[in-house]
């Protein structure tokens, strides 16, 4: 696809876009998970900036991630036409011009990078920066065209928000906030495959290769069941560190227990079997679909819980370390 696709892939605009139309670019429902776990990742750090400085990472982190979204839009503008889910969005619809939403996303980005610099130093700074360019080129304009692997690699980009918050908090990076990063590395394919598996003819219609359409339903279950198996114990961890603690630990446990019921679910169900076109309503499915649909609801609230209990913990003054027990 060419820049000049991009560009014409979307209607002419029919009225002024409006400040509601640049919000949804900005893609608010990614933004406020970018948010939280960011949040929960300077919460647990060991020192901050203060709330005024703090404040401005978190900004930065959250323009950032919208600034990363437009440029998705942007780009995707073809592929988004062509889904029923996607296809109300603000390029394909023509409520923003494709060239606009470049502009903004563009304009954005670099806004981000130097609240961030000016507030926390080059580090974070250049972990943000990082973070945009990974999902605006190499997930969005590479991988998610050419590869069933697209979701596996590209999660790096909405994995890394609790390690930049870190680094803007001490002016470094270790174990504890990598393990984070990991956390929800390995919690983005099982998440996204579920939804994949109920909207596989839309992804099919786009020309996405998404796993359940280049290796089949099948196959998909069982990877999302041996993603959820590796996860489980994954978001346990913290707890073995000393990063997070009581509370944190039990809400691990029950989160990943139920985590893997529902992929054994998955796994046992026929979801993704049926040829059907992708529903704009993300969890009204077919019945041979629900396992998946169960999934995906469940898992953003697993990480939210997960992410919750973190922040409760060092936030809140609820932290109570394994050690002392």
């Amino acid at each position: 696809m060419s820049i000049t696709d991009t560009a014409t892939a979307a209607p002419a605009r029919a009225r002024p876009s409006t400040a509601a139309d640049y919000l949804a670019l900005l893609k608010p429902r990614v933004m406020s998970l970018v948010i939280f776990t960011a949040c929960a990742g300077y919460a647990a750090a060991p020192s901050d900036l203060g709330p005024v400085l703090g404040f401005a990472a978190i900004l930065s982190i959250a323009v950032g991630a919208g600034a990363a979204g437009a440029l998705n839009m942007w780009f995707d503008a073809d592929i988004d036409a062509k889904m029923r889910r996607t296809r109300v969005r603000p390029v394909p619809s023509g409520r923003v011009r494709a060239e606009e939403a470049l502009g903004f996303g563009v304009a954005m980005a670099i806004l981000s990078v130097l609240l961030m610099a000016l507030a926390a130093g080059a580090l974070p700074a250049a972990l943000l920066a990082f973070t945009i360019v990974f999902y605006a080129v190499i997930y969005t304009m590479w991988l998610k065209r050419s590869t069933p692997h697209n979701i596996v690699i590209g999660g790096l980009a909405g994995a890394l928000p609790p390690t930049i918050a870190w680094a803007a908090a001490t002016g470094t990076v270790s174990a504890d906030p990598l393990l984070l990063t990991a956390i929800i590395f390995m919690w983005t394919p099982p998440h996204f495959w579920a939804l994949a598996l109920y909207q596989r003819g839309d992804y099919a219609a786009a020309g996405v290769p998404m796993l359940p359409v280049t290796h089949g339903a099948k196959a998909t279950r069982t990877q999302i069941l041996a993603y959820s198996l590796a996860l489980a114990p994954l978001g346990l961890a913290p707890a073995l560190t000393g990063l997070g603690g009581w509370v944190y630990a039990a809400v691990a446990a029950f989160g990943g227990l139920m985590f893997v019921v529902l992929a054994l679910r998955v796994a046992r169900s026929r979801a993704g079997d049926e040829e059907h076109a992708g529903d704009p309503d993300l969890y009204a499915v077919r019945r041979g679909a629900r396992a998946a649909r169960d999934l995906f609801a469940f898992s953003i609230l697993y990480l939210f819980i997960l992410f919750g209990a973190l922040l409760a913990e060092h936030a809140a003054g609820a932290y109570v370390p394994l050690t002392l027990f």
